[in-house]
């Protein structure tokens, strides 16, 4: 009997949410994901500290913020060497909202991968799904560098990172599941609000549903678990970026796990089409509270992971 592991990778395309390489080794995800909150954990462990005093070392008269991207890189192509398909590297989010800099930011990452040998189509570009994020994905996607938008928490982000034709988004479920537990308090019913039911699935297969009905290219990958069940409910979505704690839980479990979305389901359940806009954008978005807050919070929460790294390196100078 296989585990569920090897069942959900029949399903979808496991990706490895994590800066630890000994993790994917030990569950051959295909993809791997980074932000700068995974990447400032692992540089602190004595494991990859050799990867910031090379950099250092070879690059001493460098900006904090060459020397921070070339740290990124570094962990980049560590992970390209472990897994067959691509890894993400976010921008700075400190840049979500300034599309220009955003772009310049993404070429440099790139250059830096094709300076070592790497080709751009195995790396993916994170952005923030701002509309100024969007908006340099547009651009970036023109010019063969693929982007994938993350922090995005409603369909109305979804939609417009789908008109920028952005390769692939990253619909959070556990920040949105946790915004509704926090909002309800007393009254939350963990029971009535899991699997198919939890809110954060319940955006995801939404967004899965609209783009598969309208055969839209981009690949949407739920991200953000707080538990399996959420994973399972998800089974059968593009891609799925999962933690090293719940990877474990996935591989331990013998239970049949059957595919929750499909492509004929989605079709055969089309939604309205819906037309985006940056005004309808930010109007849209504005009304969505949880989406309003948990994109903010999720910039400051990785714009001061970022602080946090660039002392790191500092001191390390």
């Amino acid at each position: 009997m296989i585990h569920q592991l090897d069942a959900l990778r029949a399903l979808t395309t496991v990706v490895a949410d994590t800066g630890d390489f000994e993790t994917m080794r030990a569950y051959r995800p295909t993809d791997a994901t980074t932000n700068p909150s995974l990447i400032l954990k692992a540089v602190q462990q004595d494991a990859y500290r050799h990867l910031l005093d090379q950099v250092l070392r070879d690059h001493p008269s460098a900006s904090l913020a060459e020397q921070v991207d070339r740290l990124l890189v570094a962990f980049g192509r560590e992970i390209l060497a472990i897994v067959p398909g691509r890894v993400s590297t976010e921008v700075d989010a400190r840049l979500s909202f300034d599309t220009q800099s955003s772009i310049e930011r993404a070429k440099q990452i790139i250059a830096l991968y094709e300076s070592h040998g790497v080709p751009r189509e195995r790396v993916l570009i994170k952005l923030a799904s701002t509309w100024e994020g969007i908006q340099a994905a547009r651009a970036l996607e023109t010019q063969g560098i693929r982007c994938n938008l993350t922090l995005l928490f409603s369909l109305t982000q979804a939609i417009a990172c789908a008109q920028a034709r952005v390769t692939l988004i990253s619909p959070f479920v556990g920040r949105i599941y946790d915004w509704y537990k926090k909002a309800a308090g007393s009254d939350w019913d963990e029971a009535a609000n899991a699997g198919p039911s939890d809110p954060g699935v319940q955006s995801v297969a939404r967004i899965y549903g609209y783009f598969k009905a309208y055969g839209i290219p981009t690949q949407v990958m739920g991200a953000s678990f707080r538990n399996i069940g959420q994973i399972r409910a998800l089974a059968g979505c593009d891609l799925l970026t999962i933690s090293p704690a719940l990877l474990g839980e996935l591989a331990a479990s013998n239970d049949p796990l059957p595919a929750a979305l499909t492509v004929a389901a989605a079709k055969a359940n089309a939604p309205e089409w819906l037309a985006s806009n940056e005004v309808a954008f930010r109007t849209q978005l504005n009304q969505d509270a949880m989406a309003t807050e948990k994109l903010a919070e999720g910039i400051r929460i990785f714009t001061a992971d970022a602080v946090k790294l660039d002392a790191l390196v500092g001191q390390a100078t």
